[in-house]
């Protein structure tokens, strides 16, 4: 196995992605530490025999705090798994600033914090893996969703600069960046839509959501963590500064 002695942080593990990412590294012999806003996180870590730390990394102050306490919790961190996010849809005339500097926190600068944090002890132990949760908006935009254009973009660069520099010290950085993922916030997503555009559910995700993919359908929170599961590994230590999708086609246009 590549993964004695290992330990993985996830944030934004308590549903979703993170938690698919979360079972995944545990089934596969990682230490894992959850992070999450939401308390109900404990009950993921308890089932996974994981540590948990509730944080909200819109915060800055308390994503330093997670930094300090996932490095208690098992005394490392060798793989980092920054997931965490939010949305929020609105014209850009009239998107709330508040929840604009709420969304780049909570999507680049924690994952900067994070990643600034745990960076030099894995360049002094020769080993690392970060995996940033990029998004197909990572490549592509989309109207009414700026902010989050926006940030995941910049999270792409940030993913490509750090990456420059760390892979001198065999610690890999890639972005994972999927299309519609089957997540609680999407399939919020979909009943909106559905009620909005009179339309039922299945033709909102065919037409409207996944209209410039190949393969209409949603992407299962397992594949995700497959794939962060082989970035992981020690048979993807030539894979760094990349964007890898998982975009059912979409970017094939």
């Amino acid at each position: 196995m590549d993964t004695p002695g290992r330990t993985a942080l996830i944030t934004g593990a308590g549903g979703g992605i993170g938690r698919a990412v979360a079972e995944r590294l545990a089934a596969e012999g990682y230490r894992v530490v959850i992070s999450d806003k939401e308390p109900a996180g404990a009950q993921e870590a308890a089932r996974l025999g994981a540590a948990f730390v509730q944080a909200d990394l819109s915060d800055p102050k308390e994503v330093w705090r997670l930094a300090v306490e996932a490095r208690r919790a098992f005394g490392r961190v060798d793989v980092l798994v920054n997931n965490a996010g939010l949305q929020h849809v609105a014209p850009l005339e009239r998107f709330p600033l508040d929840v604009w500097q709420a969304m780049q926190q909570v999507l680049v600068t924690a994952p900067f914090q994070l990643i600034r944090s745990f960076l030099g002890a894995m360049k002094e132990r020769g080993w690392g893996r970060i995996i940033n949760m990029g998004s197909i908006h990572s490549v592509v935009a989309s109207p009414y969703k700026a902010a989050y254009v926006t940030a995941k973009h910049a999270l792409l660069g940030l993913t490509r600069a750090a990456a420059l520099k760390a892979g001198e010290a065999g610690v890999t950085v890639n972005a994972v960046c999927p299309a519609y993922v089957r997540t609680p916030l999407v399939e919020r997503q979909i009943t909106g839509q559905a009620a909005n555009l009179a339309l039922n559910e299945d033709e909102v995700v065919a037409k409207v959501m996944l209209a410039p993919a190949a393969i209409k359908r949603l992407i299962e929170p397992g594949e995700v963590a497959a794939l962060v599961n082989y970035l992981t590994s020690n048979s993807a230590g030539a894979v760094s500064g990349a964007c890898l999708p998982l975009d059912l086609g979409w970017t094939a246009r």
